[in-house]
């Protein structure tokens, strides 16, 4: 797999945002670490709260993702937005997606629900 240049993945996090945004979605933070890993955007879609992590790539396709997001990055994520959940009561009872967001040359795919786990 490609490893991502930081101001490639900067951008495409700043694009992510932006396109969450303006399908009204609030950004709750980004970039949320715990020692468990990485949350890249945690946002607000109504009363869900919404776990993203941003791909972005030029040279591979969306073929490419699954295998990106193999079991260890998805426990990873699962494991770091319980964390967020411990710190943020407010949000406990609230409903939770897992969302992937990829940004390509040819625009961004957003994909709801990409992998699902009780938290």
């Amino acid at each position: 797999m490609p490893k991502r240049t930081s101001s490639k993945g900067r951008a495409g996090e700043e694009a992510a945002a932006s396109y969450l945004e303006k399908k009204g979605m609030r950004i709750l933070q980004r970039n949320f670490r715990s020692r468990s890993g990485e949350v890249d955007i945690i946002a607000m879609d109504g009363e869900t709260v919404i776990f993203a992590e941003v791909k972005t790539w030029s040279a591979y396709g969306i073929e490419a993702l699954e295998q990106s997001l193999d079991d260890k990055k998805r426990r990873k994520i699962i494991e770091t937005s319980k964390y967020f959940l411990s710190l943020h009561r407010e949000y406990k009872y609230m409903a939770i997606r897992f969302d992937v967001i990829f940004i390509s040359p040819e625009g961004i795919t957003h994909i709801a629900s990409a992998f699902t786990e009780r938290v």
